[in-house]
């Protein structure tokens, strides 16, 4: 009997999460926006006017850091923790030749916790070494990103996808190669750039368990098994995996860890955006169809909102992220601030005409917005001030395109990712 009392307690917790996590009907109508008034970029909380580089990089950029670690993203501990790698495996002749394949195991340890990363590196053979990288987290493991069979299927929790008869967590031999449009591998080596990715969740399973799983175990103090209110999420989380991926990057003598683009589909896409935020090294930062949280201002209300983000992801963000539900006016920041964190390093923000959910216009604006920060800095900024047509993609130091479709990361995008990166990489 108490064996089916805690079973029905269980499926009834399960039931009232699914039906909290159910988002309300998000508005797309442009005519219910509500009037909203952006942050001005530059100037301080304490009214100084942002007129010089000086001012922005010793007054303003560490302010707004700080604004969004202790609002929206959160603070990461700040404690040390061993770090190591591990070379499990080297292919000189990949994909047919085309390519040096490296499999590295990160491993990270504190007291007495460990977690282990695992990098699938490709580099090309055509061209001389080092060469620039893209790095990117993938959704479903490695073994997703690539036909190859040799590559270990990962052992970690993947999200359910019907598509791919993903149900519980588990990924399958059915998961070999089932991502590899959106990531392009032999385009982007012939091209003359490695690429470098982890599965996201090696660094922190993406669900809500109130985080006693993933990195963040390994930053709790003696006592501790939750976090403070303005501490990391998930997201945060995933960008500093990144920087540790980018860590190993800068020790490997095929790849110029000077040369290394961040980029992130979707809620990966939020991630790039926060990790080349956070990560100065990153000398180029992609985010697609990144949406509320990512490039998508949160004032404009249209799409997923800061409400249905934390009802639906409670982990993505800190605690204190939830107190501006439905007053998102109340928030210090908005994401064009975001922007401007990445300034004057180039950043490229790409959207889809059908992407409603992610807000392209907001992301847009986000852009333009961040513009006066980029010219601060003696960049061209922002080429345009009014939303280029579908499938128009533009290059300045702030690049941006639509393209028609849905949520995705696509060949299209691909290639004008390699545009840019061969304009500010090369």
């Amino acid at each position: 009997m108490k064996k089916r009392y805690l079973t029905f307690n269980i499926l009834l917790l399960v039931y009232s999460q699914l039906i909290f996590a159910q988002p309300k009907n998000p508005n797309y109508d442009e005519g219910k926006i509500p009037t909203y008034t952006l942050p001005n970029v530059l100037e301080s909380e304490g009214g100084i006017i942002v007129n010089s580089v000086d001012k922005w990089f010793n007054i303003r950029r560490p302010e707004i850091l700080k604004l969004f670690k202790q609002n929206v993203y959160g603070e990461i501990p700040q404690q040390d923790i061993k770090i190591s790698f591990k070379l499990q495996s080297i292919k000189n002749d990949a994909l047919n030749g085309l390519a040096t394949r490296k499999q590295v195991k990160i491993i990270l340890s504190n007291h007495d916790k460990t977690l282990t990363l695992s990098v699938l590196l490709y580099t090309p053979n055509s061209c001389q070494k080092p060469v620039p990288a893209f790095l990117g987290l993938n959704f479903i493991g490695n073994q997703s990103v690539t036909n190859e069979l040799d590559i270990p299927i990962t052992t970690n929790w993947v999200g359910n996808y019907k598509k791919y008869h993903i149900s519980d967590h588990k990924a399958g031999e059915q998961t070999r190669g089932c991502k590899t449009y959106r990531w392009q591998i032999e385009k982007i080596l012939k091209n003359g750039y490695a690429i470098a990715t982890c599965h996201y969740g090696d660094i922190d399973p993406d669900f809500d368990d109130g985080f006693q799983n993933g990195i963040h175990p390994l930053f709790y103090k003696e006592g501790q098994n939750k976090l403070q209110s303005d501490e990391w999420g998930s997201i945060g989380a995933w960008a500093w995996g990144l920087s540790r991926i980018l860590d190993y990057l800068e020790t490997d003598k095929d790849v110029d860890g000077s040369r290394v683009a961040v980029i992130g589909h979707s809620r990966l896409g939020k991630t790039a955006l926060w990790a080349g935020a956070l990560d100065q090294r990153f000398a180029l930062v992609i985010s697609n169809d990144s949406g509320c949280g990512g490039a998508a201002l949160f004032r404009r209300r249209i799409g997923e909102t800061v409400e249905m983000i934390n009802r639906s992801f409670p982990h993505w963000f800190c605690e204190n992220f939830k107190n501006f539900n439905n007053k998102e006016d109340k928030l210090p920041v908005d994401q064009h601030m975001l922007i401007s964190l990445i300034a004057p390093r180039p950043v490229y923000i790409a959207s889809a005409e059908e992407d409603r959910w992610a807000d392209p216009k907001g992301e847009f604006l986000s852009a333009l917005n961040a513009d006066p920060v980029y010219r601060l800095l003696k960049t061209d900024g922002f080429a345009v001030r009014e939303m280029p047509a579908v499938n128009y993609p533009l290059f300045s130091r702030i690049g941006y395109h639509i393209r028609s479709g849905k949520h995705d990361l696509s060949e299209y995008d691909w290639q004008q990712y390699l545009f840019f990166a061969d304009k500010f990489m090369k």
